[in-house]
C-alpha cells in the first residue's frame, strides 16, 4: 500500500505529516510505521509524525474542533503536544485550503490550540503553563537542580551559565522515573540578555533536536524572574523563537513553519 507524505519544519525541529482525514489510511498509526517514517537512514526522516486527521474520524466526539493533530515521537510513542509541530500542521491547512485564512482551533491530546498565520510566521496559543516544584537531572556525572514545568507536554529545565556543560546529549538525561513515568522532555537553558535565552533539548523518544517549541516555552518561563507577563527570544540550534505570557498567564509561541517536500511512500 502507497500513502501519501508531507515533510516540514519549525526551527529545523522537522516532521512527517500524514494526510489521512477520514482514518482509513493508517488505522491506529503502528509503532512501526512511524519509526519507519522517522528514520533518517532508510526512511524520510523526521523527530516525529504528524497525522492530519478529523476529530470525528479519530474520536468520535462532537463539539471538537474538524482537525486533530496526532502526534507521535520518532520511537512511536504518542505525545500530548507539539509547539513546533502544530505551527506545520496548521501551515498545511492553510497552505491545502482546508481551513480558511484567520485564527484555526486545532484539538490535541493537551486541549485545544489556537494557531494564527501573520506573514511568514505562525502562533500557537498554548494556554497557561503549569508549575510543579523542582526536580534534579543528571548526565554523566553531573547533576544539576531542574524546574518541573507542563506546556503540553512535561519539562525538566536546567539553567547552565555554558550550554556545552550539557555534554553531547548522546544519551537521555537521567530524571526521577517515578515523577516522569511517560519520560520528560529537558532543556539545557543559558541567559544571554534580559529576554533572551539560548537552548539546547534532548526530546523523550527524538534525542537531541535542533529545537523544541512547548520546550522553548518552558525554558523562557523557568528563566523568567517573577510569573508576570513577558516577552522572550530563545534561539535554538535551528534557529529563533518567540515566547510570551500573558496578563492571564496564558503562553503564546511564535515562529517559522516551512514544508519542503511531498510524495507517497510504502514505508
Amino acid at each position: 500500500m502507497r500513502y501519501a507524505f508531507l515533510k516540514g519544519h519549525g526551527t529545523e525541529n522537522d516532521f512527517v505529516l500524514l494526510p489521512d482525514h477520514d482514518g482509513s489510511v493508517h488505522g491506529d498509526l503502528p509503532v512501526e510505521r512511524v519509526r519507519a517514517l522517522c528514520d533518517r537512514r532508510a526512511g524520510i526522516g523526521g523527530d516525529g509524525v504528524l497525522r492530519v486527521i478529523r476529530s470525528l474520524a479519530l474520536t468520535g466526539g462532537a463539539g471538537a474542533p474538524e482537525w486533530f493533530m496526532d502526534y507521535r515521537n520518532a520511537d512511536g510513542s504518542v505525545a500530548e503536544m507539539c509547539g513546533n509541530g502544530i505551527r506545520v500542521f496548521a501551515g498545511h491547512l492553510y497552505d491545502e485550503g482546508l481551513v480558511p485564512d484567520g485564527p484555526v482551533r486545532i484539538a490535541t491530546r493537551s486541549g485545544v490550540k489556537t494557531v494564527r498565520r501573520e506573514g511568514g510566521l505562525l502562533t500557537a496559543e498554548l494556554g497557561p503553563a503549569t508549575f510543579h516544584g523542582e526536580t534534579k537531572v543528571s548526565v554523566g556525572d553531573r547533576s544539576w537542580p531542574a524546574t518541573h514545568i507542563v506546556v503540553g507536554n512535561p519539562h525538566a529545565v536546567v539553567l547552565l551559565d555554558d550550554l556545552a556543560e550539557a555534554g553531547s546529549l548522546r544519551q537521555p538525561p537521567e530524571v526521577d522515573d517515578q515523577l516522569f513515568p511517560h519520560g520528560v522532555n529537558v532543556e539545557f537553558v543559558s541567559r544571554r540578555a534580559p529576554g533572551h535565552i539560548a537552548m539546547r533539548v534532548h526530546e523523550r523518544g527524538a534525542g537531541e533536536t535542533r529545537s523544541c517549541g512547548t520546550g522553548a516555552c518552558a525554558a523562557a518561563l523557568a528563566s523568567a524572574d517573577g510569573d508576570g507577563p513577558g516577552r522572550w527570544r530563545v534561539d535554538v540550534p535551528g534557529g529563533t523563537l518567540e515566547v510570551s505570557r500573558d496578563e492571564t498567564g496564558a503562553v503564546s509561541l511564535t515562529g517559522p513553519a516551512v514544508l519542503v517536500a511531498r510524495g507517497d511512500t510504502d514505508l
